[in-house]
Formats: structure tokens, sequence, C-alpha cells
């Protein structure tokens, strides 16, 4: 019962922070701290993975009509807006497909209960959300380069602690970008990533080499995917209206906690 609730927690988290610009992975590993969640780096980063596929899938469900828009676009065989958007999610791709796979181990190694590194990263975060929100004439499209550009930031928030989605949209606001093209982006640029990771565990056997029971997996799985549905469709209306320096308060906070947390308690 303990790891059921444990997994249901760890959902919630998921599903919560996956979409808000507080790093979705910086609080699942703070929560497995404070649950006494004494995994392995593999065995952890699989429930992280599971969850983040949850996610995913809730994205796909948010954003279906968008989807299904490119998809019908991309099925036309033509050059259009459509398949632009889809070539620059597949660019965006690049910089994290390439860490994922070249410095999987090390990866692996940073999802261990870090909280001192948590900590720091989300005062990074904080930093940059709030320089994002001072600025201005954000009112561009997405471009060719800015995509890479963006898929480098996605690539380091790997790191647990640095928010992808803050990370993301915060660089693309300093670009010009119009917020909610960003968010859109944002979102959506992650799918086919987590999908992909999925398929390269699966090969792997990684799901196979797991002490974590499967009905915790999929528990977390399902409450993540709901948490997920409710608080994206919430953060596409925030990311428009809200500025981003509330996010950036609360990631200055969680970081310091999880920073004392670490030299005072662990």
């Amino acid at each position: 019962m303990e790891e059921i609730i444990r997994a249901i927690v760890l959902g919630i988290i998921q599903g919560l922070t996956e979409f808000l610009p507080v790093s979705s992975s910086g609080h699942l590993e703070i929560a497995k701290v404070i649950l006494g969640d004494n995994s392995t780096g593999e065995a952890s980063m699989l429930m992280t993975v599971v969850l983040h596929f949850a996610t995913a899938l809730s994205t796909m469900y948010v954003f279906r009509k968008d989807i299904a828009a490119l998809l019908k676009g991309l099925f036309q065989f033509k050059w259009n807006d459509e398949t632009k958007f889809i070539g620059m999610i597949v660019a965006s791709m690049i910089p994290a497909a390439f860490v994922g796979v070249v410095f999987k181990d090390q990866i692996e190694a940073l999802f261990n209960g870090n909280l001192l590194l948590v900590g720091a990263a989300l005062l990074l975060t904080g930093l940059l959300l709030f320089l994002a929100d001072q600025a201005k004439n954000t009112n561009k499209d997405v471009s060719w380069g800015q995509a890479i550009i963006v898929g480098i930031a996605q690539a380091i928030a790997i790191t647990p602690g640095i928010s992808r989605s803050g990370a993301t949209i915060a660089t693309s606001v300093l670009l010009g970008i119009d917020r909610g093209k960003a968010a859109r982006f944002s979102f959506l640029m992650v799918v086919p990533l987590i999908f992909g990771a999925i398929a390269k565990d699966i090969k792997d056997g990684a799901f196979e080499a797991t002490n974590i029971a499967v009905g915790s997996l999929s528990i977390g799985f399902v409450a993540a995917f709901i948490t997920g549905v409710l608080a994206c469709t919430w953060m596409i209306k925030i990311v428009k209206n809200s500025p981003l320096k509330y996010f950036a308060y609360y990631c200055l906070v969680v970081g310091v906690v999880a920073i004392g947390y670490h030299v005072l308690v662990v």
C-alpha cells in the first residue's frame, strides 16, 4: 500500500508540474527524498520516464486538434505551414536526443535524490524565468534557428531541477516569440522525444531490469495523465496572461528550501 501511495503522489506531482515552469523532475526528486524512495538511478529514472510518458499522452489529448491538423498537412506531401512546423519540431529534438543517447549513464546518475543539484538548478530556472518576464516585443513566429536554440534549452533541462517547459518557454520569449506560440511549441516539441525515449528503453530491456512493480508504475501513470490534462489546459491560459515572475519566485523559494534540506537534514 505504501508503494501505491508513493506512486500516486509522484504521479500527481508529475502531472501538475510538467506543464508549470517549475521543474517536474526536480519536484519528483524532492518528493522521492521526502517519501524515502531509495530506488537506484536506473529504477528511479524508469519511474520518471513512465510519468513523463503519461504527461506526453495528456499533451496529445489537449492538443489533439492541433496534432490532427499537423498530420493532415503533412500527408498532403507538400511544403506548407504544417510541414514546416513539424520540421522545426524535429530540428528541436536533435540536441536533447544527442545528449540523451551519448550521456545516458551520466543522466541516470543525476536522478538519485541529489537535493543540492536540484536546488541549484531550481535557482537557475527561477533566474531564467525572471529574465524572460522582462522581455518585450514578443510577437514573432518560431524560426528554424530559434527552434534549434530552444532545443538546446530543452537538452539542458534534462538536468533535474531545470524546468523543461520553463527553459523552453523562457528561451522562446527571450528570443521574441509570442507567448502563446511559445507554449504551443514547448508542449508539442517534447512529445516525440518522450516516445523515442520510451522506445529506446523498451529496446534496451530497461523495463525488465527494474524492481519497481508494474502496478505502481501503472497507478503513477494514470495519476500523472489525469492531472496532466487538467494542468496543461490551465497552463496554456497562464502562459498567455500571467507574469512569469511569480513562477520565478516559486522556483527560488523551493530551490533554497531544497538546498537547506540537503544541508540540515540529509
